[in-house]
């Protein structure tokens, strides 16, 4: 017969390994989630709710909109436009060769919102993180050249981690939970990645360094 911590220690592997294995299959779903055309939205969010009253609530749609359809929606329809004439095989550009075009109008999109839309002397925090954006593009584009896959994924997580938390110390929001959450999800997107074999752990943090070194440059502009 078991003894009671035998029954216990038995209990806890059963149930340990029951919820690893849902934790597994929830893991995908993140990539999804948190996927680099939609941060970029969730870091705008963030702003708007950051700053206050700042803004009219008018104008809070607005830039929301102006986001959603240069970052989300133009994407998403030239995604389509690749796959259909056969340059992509899926949206998360698994391979390297299909991350070129795509890379490149990212970069034009992010220096049409830095020039005509998020423009410095309305929304300059937001106007540096957009910028800080364009380089981790940029960065990530020489990647490619170069023959170097970076998780796109962590580029853009830990650009935007590194976006909320200056948005927590520059507005004095004194909000721990802020950048406790962020830098889990890093960790997520990290680990989501990993499980569905998308990357290497080389790959990951190469996405993490690529994602982080232009927006702590840009910080010490606006903090």
């Amino acid at each position: 017969m078991c003894n009671s911590w035998q029954k216990t220690l038995i209990e806890y592997i059963c149930f340990y390994t029951t919820n690893l294995s849902i934790l597994k299959k929830l893991l995908p779903i993140f990539s999804y989630i948190l996927h680099p055309i939609f941060l970029s939205v969730y870091a705008t969010l963030f702003y708007l709710y950051a700053t206050g009253d700042i803004f009219s609530t008018q104008e809070k749609y607005f830039v929301i909109i102006q986001i959603l359809v240069i970052n989300v929606v133009v994407p998403v329809l030239f995604y389509l436009l690749l796959k259909s004439t056969g340059h992509v095989k899926s949206i998360m550009l698994s391979q390297t060769s299909e991350r070129t075009i795509p890379l490149i109008l990212q970069c034009f999109l992010y220096i049409l919102l830095v020039k005509r839309s998020i423009v410095i002397t309305r929304y300059p925090e937001l106007h540096f993180f957009f910028l800080g954006a364009l380089f981790s593009t940029i960065l990530a584009l020489v990647c490619v050249l170069f023959k170097t896959k970076a998780s796109l994924h962590m580029v853009a997580i830990s650009g935007v981690a590194i976006f909320i938390i200056g948005l927590n110390i520059h507005f004095q929001m004194h909000n721990p939970y802020w950048p406790a959450l962020v830098i889990l999800l890093s960790g997520i997107v990290a680990s989501s990645r990993l499980e569905m074999n998308a990357h290497t752990s080389r790959e990951i943090l190469i996405g993490l360094f690529v994602g982080i070194m232009p927006q702590l440059l840009f910080l010490y502009l606006w903090l």
